[in-house]
């Protein structure tokens, strides 16, 4: 993960750079769309398959979403992503195929500096976690997952309307592996990208 950590600093810094006459105040009825690209981290021990441990490595990819601001300080925000693909491996084999991974998260993010005028907008959220497989090895058939997910996140303005963001998450994907096994990874996603507000 350094290279993204590297993105999201350099990402930070800019912001700060770019965004020094930059002021915004997020205000109830604000709607905004997002896009980036953002780098999963599964961990390690993400289940089994066949009595065999299952490793599933990290990948990277683009990521969108769009969101509504309820109150100056509440919203909701739905997001995803392109398929995420993922090489996949055993205990006895290096190389078991790969897998994609198709996250969609609903969230309600809250805004401590909502309805203020700051540059520097951070947020957390929490929400659901949806998450497809598909493009699964032959014999393999992983079912759909729901769990739940957290963020965190900040938005530097750039102008009134355009800002950088950056943000973490962290969400629970267990899912069932037809014929025996499953699928249990808790991926951290650090992403960057622009946000519009409108």
């Amino acid at each position: 993960m350094s290279n993204m950590k590297l993105i999201s600093a350099a990402v930070i810094t800019a912001g700060f750079a770019l965004a020094s006459q930059a002021a915004l105040a997020y205000n109830a009825g604000d709607v905004f769309v997002r896009g980036g690209v953002a780098q999963t981290d599964t961990g390690s021990g993400n289940g089994d398959v066949a009595g065999e441990s299952l490793s599933v490595d990290e990948a990277r990819g683009f990521t969108f979403g769009a969101g509504y601001l309820l109150t100056d300080k509440v919203g909701v925000e739905l997001n995803s992503s392109e398929k995420f693909e993922h090489d996949l491996s055993t205990a006895t084999q290096s190389d078991a195929g790969s897998v994609d991974r198709l996250p969609v998260n609903l969230m309600v993010n809250y805004y401590p500096m909502g309805g203020l005028d700051s540059r520097v907008q951070p947020y957390v959220g929490a929400g659901l976690n949806y998450t497809r497989f598909s493009g699964e090895p032959s014999g393999l058939d992983i079912d759909d997952s729901y769990g739940a997910i957290g963020q965190v996140g900040v938005d530097l303005a750039v102008t009134d309307n355009i800002m950088l963001n950056g943000y973490a998450s962290y969400a629970d994907v267990n899912a069932d592996i037809s014929g025996g096994g499953e699928v249990d990874m808790e991926p951290v996603t650090v992403g960057g990208g622009v946000t519009y507000r409108f």
